[in-house]
């Protein structure tokens, strides 16, 4: 029997192999030297998302194969810090999509979103009635804190978040580091967004960009993953570089992804109770009809006898 969604092995990187369709399955082969070449099989029924960083070439018969075991492919950058492109299959459910349009649509509930964004954040009570601009003061404060904080820690004096990319090389080093490194964060959040069917462009504290709920989740996370090595690069000779390796090197990718696709369901559906061993897919049996006023209706059913319609 295939694994059940539920049981899937969730988020796999790749690099440096070629991506061939055989007999048996798809399988990663690496060239080890001029005689010899090792396959590893990859269990696609079992991967929710195969991450293909930039030393992978991948054949169309093995890209048809993963989507037909429903798992997404993501074209990223080393480490798998940057999302350039993902190819969905055409059986990933709408389910969290869905649910993003709605929070999304109206400006009750995307600020009800945006409040419980920065109480996950600063882990912060935010008080009855308060509005988007407020709770935008409320967090730059909070940042300013945070700044103050680890300019401290590190012996650095003041510092003051600068970003001008017209005057790129001009700025200081944990500036410069901290661009680096949030690059990469947003490469992650982008590849998660994807596996989960969210739309990048539908952001609820950001707009305007096709990454905008991009931003905002890896706003989440800036906190405890990149500020952190930022301002332990003050003093580095080329602080871009180091930003990002020692971002691959700290973040533990395979745990990061599957939080933030509990955070983002977490988000999107408050009042639904949260199963440890859920997916971060949606099983659907089958597709539905959309009622303004009964709901979910059955597809494949002919209403042509309704009495109703």
């Amino acid at each position: 029997m295939l694994p059940r969604v539920a049981d899937s092995l969730s988020f796999l990187y790749l690099d440096m192999v070629r991506i061939v369709q055989d007999d048996t399955g798809v399988c990663a082969q690496i060239q080890v030297d001029n005689q010899r070449t090792d396959t590893v099989y990859i269990p696609t029924a079992a991967i929710s998302c195969v991450l293909l960083g930039p030393g992978v070439s991948i054949t169309t018969r093995a890209l048809a194969t993963l989507a037909r075991h429903n798992t997404s492919v993501v074209c990223t950058g080393s480490g798998a810090v940057r999302a350039y492109a993902g190819i969905l299959p055409d059986s990933l459910t709408t389910h969290w999509l869905e649910q993003q349009v709605t929070a999304w649509a109206e400006p009750a509930t995307r600020l009800d979103v945006a409040t419980r964004m920065y109480r996950m954040r600063f882990h912060d009570d935010v008080p009855e009635g308060t509005t988007l601009a407020q709770l935008r003061g409320l967090e730059g404060q909070r940042m300013k804190a945070l700044y103050r904080l680890l300019a401290q820690q590190h012996g650095i004096g003041r510092f003051r978040r600068n970003y001008h990319p017209d005057q790129w090389h001009q700025q200081d080093p944990v500036n410069l580091a901290l661009s680096a490194a949030n690059t990469c964060l947003y490469g992650v959040v982008h590849a998660a967004l994807l596996a989960l069917g969210c739309s990048p462009a539908l952001g609820f504290v950001h707009a305007g960009t096709q990454h905008a709920f991009v931003y905002d989740i890896a706003d989440l996370y800036k906190a405890r993953t990149t500020l952190p090595v930022a301002f332990s690069l003050h003093a580095a000779d080329n602080p871009e570089q180091d930003a990002r390796r020692k971002f691959r090197e700290d973040l533990r990718l395979l745990r990061l992804m599957p939080r933030i696709v509990k955070d983002i369901q977490t988000l999107l559906t408050p009042d639904a109770e949260v199963d440890e061993d859920a997916s971060e897919r949606h099983d659907v049996r089958l597709v539905h009809l959309w009622d303004p006023q009964a709901g979910a209706l059955p597809a494949g059913v002919n209403y042509a006898n309704d009495k109703d319609g």
